[in-house]
């Protein structure tokens, strides 16, 4: 599976430390800081996913986390997240159903986004699908919808992000990110070093508005399982300064989530496993304190940047 600007080889560091100093004094953090979100993605898509996140928040394995409105689960994690206002929750922006046999569609339905589904009525299984397919006035459409059905469930919503980083894909799906997330003051994940390096494009659509973190990370995909926790550990050990989102996939491999993720091992029950492992580890947590990383949520981070943008 396709995750488009959202990898990064562990330690590889990118020439823009002037600007992620900027953006930490900006924000009212040293100029040094390593300041993290800690992001856990994927809520609503299953039961196991949602008990793993939600004890992982929690007990402050994780700093923050985003929900997938179409998904099953969502009503689940709504009912979590109204009596638990004071946890970090966006929205995973969510455009395509990859996973074998379990399937969903948009909010709005092939009837109304025809576009954003496939023959048999699902969201597009691929990033690739999707934005050959996809109109922008369709999705526009379907994300106002899952923001509203969120909002009217009694989320306190953080933040947004992009499921399978397909709003990434082209200027046009990039506008229509921009603006759902600016017509409802929310921040939008967008990772200033990755656009620099792989769409430099899309910078120039952004405003003094836009709150721009420095990078995202994740655990790149060939990395093999018995190195899991020592890559996640060298990632911290070489976190640069500046503002960092690293994600994790967190889940218990039970029948459930095994079923779901039947025939994808990228991102699948073991993976999450794992991930759920090297979080609530102590070596790992031994790491973010040697480190002296600052963890912080989208809530603090969209805080200071209002702050700031009003002095």
């Amino acid at each position: 599976m396709k995750r488009l600007l959202l990898l990064l080889l562990p330690g590889f560091i990118w020439s823009l430390t002037l600007q992620a100093q900027s953006l930490l004094e900006r924000l009212g953090y040293p100029p040094d800081a390593r300041v993290l979100i800690l992001h856990a993605d994927d809520l609503g898509m299953a039961h196991s996913v949602n008990r793993a996140s939600t004890e992982a928040l929690e007990a402050g394995w994780i700093s923050s986390a985003s929900i997938m409105v179409p998904c099953p689960w969502f009503s689940e994690m709504a009912a979590y997240a109204r009596t638990h206002p004071e946890l970090d929750f966006g929205l995973h922006l969510t455009l395509t159903s990859e996973w074998k046999y379990y399937r969903w569609a948009g909010l709005l339905g092939p009837s109304m986004t025809p576009s954003l589904h496939s023959s048999a009525g699902y969201l597009h299984a691929t990033t690739e699908e999707a934005v050959a397919n996809m109109k922008p006035e369709e999705v526009a459409a379907e994300l106002r919808a899952q923001i509203l059905r969120a909002q009217d469930a009694g989320i306190p919503v953080t933040h947004l992000d992009t499921h399978m980083g397909v709003l990434f894909q082209t200027p046009e799906l990039f506008a229509v990110y921009l603006q759902v997330g600016r017509e409802h003051n929310l921040p939008v994940l967008i990772p200033r070093e990755q656009l620099a390096q792989q769409a430099p494009h899309l910078l120039e659509m952004l405003t003094p508005d836009d709150l721009v973190i420095d990078r995202v990370w994740l655990v790149p995909t060939d990395t093999p399982p018995d190195r899991w926790l020592e890559t996640y550990i060298r990632m911290i050990d070489n976190l640069p300064p500046g503002i960092t989102e690293l994600i994790v996939h967190l889940g218990y491999a039970n029948d459930e989530l095994e079923a779901i993720t039947v025939d994808h091992p990228d991102f699948g029950a073991a993976w999450r496993a794992r991930d759920l492992d090297v979080v609530r580890s102590e070596a790992f947590r031994e790491a973010l304190r040697r480190n002296h990383v600052i963890l912080t949520t989208w809530r603090e981070l969209y805080r200071r940047f209002q702050t700031q943008r009003h002095e």
